[in-house]
């Protein structure tokens, strides 16, 4: 079994195991809501898993708009979910 590895979500450190996807390690920390959206400010997290609706967009090491569901973690990453985006 492979050690885990550790990144920062929102500035709290998370486990995930290596070749996670950044969504399926949050959805493993209990962490569903990651990002609002403009008008209404409601929640939105992984719906297609798979790269299509971007509902799962997070900041990646301050890149903006990284499809989570996609984007495999890499130890040392910061991750930031909260925020509003336009999709």
């Amino acid at each position: 079994m492979n050690e885990p590895i550790r990144f920062l979500c929102d500035g709290e450190p998370v486990d995930a195991e290596p070749g996670q996807t950044i969504a399926a390690a949050l959805t493993a920390a209990d962490v569903w809501t990651l990002r609002r959206t403009r008008g209404t400010g409601r929640p939105r997290g992984v719906f297609c898993g798979m790269g299509v609706c971007f509902d799962c967009l997070v900041t990646l090491n301050g890149r903006p708009d990284v499809r989570s569901c996609v984007e495999r973690v890499v130890a040392g990453d910061e991750v930031v979910t909260t925020g509003v985006r336009d999709v």
